[in-house]
């Protein structure tokens, strides 16, 4: 089971794995709170004023403290560039200007989530007992479109019959269906059988770093590549502003060294990747839930 977290350092690692952006680091020799504006680390000099990451936060540091071997924070370092100010414990690691903030990796890979639907989406059931007296029966939020309704038949055989007539409302009065969206059943079921809805709902982003992708994004585990494609094509961009004016002769030559417009390429070619794996992946999901006809009142 492939984790939030597991995501962002396989991300990272299709990023920088193999490149020359090496990250420097060293680690944290004491906790720190979420208020802390001082950090003791472990060598200094692999840490430089300006940005740090540790874990997700990211972090202003405005003096470095050779003597003591301390990291001094200002006011307004904490929860850096809209990240959460955390506690972090000794032995953490701690990043010196990384070329990609794993905040900046989970909003990626985040939008890639989000931009699968509607060729690639979620599906969600539910089950209710049918009464002959009702029609319409409300589905759980989330719910955009049926894929398809069985009843469980009477008897040993324990058959679930398909429901060929029926109805989808995405405009249900609220007063009456809270989240908005109501099934209208037509067909003749045995009053108090089961009756299980198969729907279509987006896949929801994931927050935590433990969280579990098929879990939480509904997807299934074979999109996991996909999703880290749709994340690097979009951040990969970012090594060419590197080759932007630097101040220093040091920037320059580095420029200098690399090919011109060289991440522009890389992301075209992730990004046919992305759709190459997107088209298989639908047409997976089309196999598995095939459209079918069925008729309105």
């Amino acid at each position: 089971m492939t984790t939030f977290a597991q995501m962002i350092d396989d991300t990272l690692m299709q990023l920088t794995g193999f490149s020359t952006f090496q990250d420097q680091a060293t680690y944290l020799t004491a906790d720190i709170e979420a208020d802390s504006l001082s950090m003791l680390v472990n060598d200094v000099t692999a840490v430089s004023r300006g940005l740090i990451e540790i874990g997700s936060e990211l972090i202003q540091v405005d003096n470095v403290n050779t003597t003591a071997g301390a990291l001094i924070i200002p006011p307004y370092g904490r929860g850096y560039r809209s990240t959460t100010a955390t506690s972090h414990s000794i032995g953490e690691r701690v990043v010196s200007s990384p070329m990609f903030p794993r905040s900046m990796v989970k909003k990626a890979l985040n939008d890639a989530i989000k931009s699968v639907y509607p060729e690639l989406f979620a599906v969600g059931s539910t089950t209710f007992s049918f009464q002959p007296s009702i029609t319409a029966y409300n589905l759980p939020e989330g719910a955009l479109d049926v894929l398809q309704i069985r009843w469980q038949s009477t008897g040993p055989s324990k058959e679930w019959m398909p429901v060929r007539r029926y109805d989808v409302d995405k405009h249900a009065a609220v007063s009456e269906f809270s989240n908005g969206v109501a099934v209208n059943v037509y067909d003749g079921i045995t009053p108090g059988r089961s009756v299980k809805v198969t729907f279509t709902k987006e896949p929801e982003p994931l927050n935590d770093e433990t969280d579990v992708f098929t879990t939480v994004t509904g997807l299934p585990s074979s999109c996991e590549d996909l999703i880290r494609f749709g994340a690097a094509y979009r951040l990969v961009p970012f090594f060419d502003s590197a080759r932007l004016s630097g101040q220093s002769a040091e920037s320059d030559f580095g420029g200098a060294n690399r090919q011109p417009s060289g991440a522009s390429q890389l992301s075209r070619f992730l990004l046919q990747m992305y759709q190459v794996r997107l088209a298989e992946e639908t047409k997976g999901l089309q196999s598995l839930f095939p459209t079918r006809s069925h008729y309105t009142r």
